[in-house]
């Protein structure tokens, strides 16, 4: 059975945790979009760890990581990501990488880096990781696959076609040295030698898996409202962010992913630009900050600062909806202990108008939030097992989102370990 693991909001909304959770009763974990711009946090017997390319199963023995084909794969970080792990006592973890998994170059975090600085003002708010290159030239169709680290003499012809193309932006628009072709087919050359023991026709093996009933997981990286063509356009992220993306990026026939486990944090935190209309500033959201995720709401690869709010109903119904969840894991509820009351966005006040539904960018930059409010329950929640034992002001926050959801929430997270969840 084949079940995807995705976030409904910004990202950071602690899917590692669920994945990682999961896993335990998971044969096979698969990264299948996006690269190293976004991590998963995780806390488990081996300590606390931020993975950026790796799925976050490779914690088990029994498991069988894979890197898919929709991966942007930065090949010296993931070699470096699997020694940080074995350096802090992890097992040695079992990797495979798809052999059509498209290569993230040296030259796309320097594109990535001059592009931003030359927008300035108007940049995205990119991790500078490569992303937006590395996938331009994908569909630009001069992207390499792994496959291609295994011809020298076609792979020395396309660098030398390629570097000629990129040079002309290097020098005429960002200002900086060319890129030496010979440089970089030595680099390739190393990156082959690097990834070698791991390449795969993944497809072909999770064909085989699935016919053998094999427990499958799709980790999504980010959230909904980061995907390219039903977020919040365009400051989202280069890839899709979909479940449904999950049977392209991983090389498997849609009909096969049966759950979508959609994980909704029980407030709002973002990172970069772009719309967020529940959004608070100041005091009130250091706070919340200062207490958030498992140690301060900042970005996993960045360290950046989030951006803080409060649960938006209409964002994460709409990120549910746009993944086609089957359940919901709610998330980070125990940090909102402290609060007398919890202010929860309900609607979107557009030119007047009230909406419930999810609008397209430009309407959403026109949105104020239509909140109402709910008492809190004044305690530690950390350690409860069982959904009664919650106070009951707690009960009825979860189940007030879990009707403006429209999705039944089986989970809640109530501290950063792996065992902190309840099941309902």
């Amino acid at each position: 059975m084949v079940r995807a693991i995705v976030g409904a909001n910004w990202g950071d909304e602690g899917k590692g945790k669920i994945t990682d959770m999961l896993a335990k009763e998971s044969d096979i974990i698969i990264r299948y979009q996006g690269g190293s711009n976004a991590g998963h946090t995780i806390i488990n017997n081996y300590g606390k760890f931020a993975l950026h390319l790796l799925p976050s199963g490779v914690f088990y023995n029994h498991t069988t990581s894979i890197i898919g084909n929709g991966v942007a794969l930065n090949i010296p970080y993931l070699i470096k990501e699997v020694n940080d792990l074995v350096s802090k006592g992890v097992p040695k973890p079992a990797i495979l990488v798809s052999d059509r998994a498209q290569i993230l170059m040296p030259y796309h975090i320097l594109f990535d880096q001059y592009e931003e600085e030359r927008l300035g003002k108007r940049s995205f708010g990119s991790t500078k990781s490569g992303i937006a290159p590395f996938y331009s030239d994908k569909y630009a169709k001069i992207g390499f696959q792994v496959c291609e680290l295994f011809d020298e003499e076609s792979l020395k012809e396309k660098v030398e076609r390629v570097c000629e193309m990129k040079n002309v932006l290097m020098e005429h628009l960002y200002h900086k040295p060319a890129i030496d072709p010979e440089e970089l087919f030595k680099t390739l050359l190393e990156y082959r030698e690097m990834v070698k023991p791991f390449v795969c026709d993944v497809s072909n093996y999770l064909h085989n898996a699935i016919k053998e009933g094999k427990n499958i997981l799709l980790e999504g990286q980010l959230g909904s409202l980061k995907d390219t063509d039903h977020g919040i356009y365009p400051m989202v992220t280069s890839s899709s962010t979909l479940a449904a993306y999950g049977a392209i990026g991983a090389g498997i026939p849609p009909y096969e992913i049966k759950n979508i486990t959609t994980v909704v944090k029980a407030y709002s935190s973002a990172v970069g630009a772009g719309a967020f209309v529940s959004e608070i500033f100041g005091d009130e959201a250091d706070e919340l900050r200062r207490r958030g995720g498992d140690g301060g709401e900042y970005g996993a690869t960045t360290g950046r600062p989030r951006r803080m709010g409060w649960f938006d109903a209409v964002a994460s119904r709409y990120g549910c909806r746009i993944q086609g969840a089957t359940e919901a894991a709610l998330t980070v509820l125990d940090v909102l202990g402290y609060l007398d009351e919890l202010p929860v966005c309900i609607g979107y006040e557009i030119d007047g108008k009230v909406t419930k539904d999810f609008p397209n960018t430009i309407e959403l930059n026109k949105a104020k939030p239509v909140y109402t409010t709910l008492p809190g329950w004044k305690c530690e929640i950390r350690g409860i097992k069982k959904y009664e034992d919650l106070p009951e002001n707690c009960r009825n926050y979860i189940e007030f989102i879990e009707k403006e959801l429209e999705t039944p929430i089986t989970m809640v997270s109530n501290g950063p370990g792996r065992d902190d969840i309840i099941y309902r």
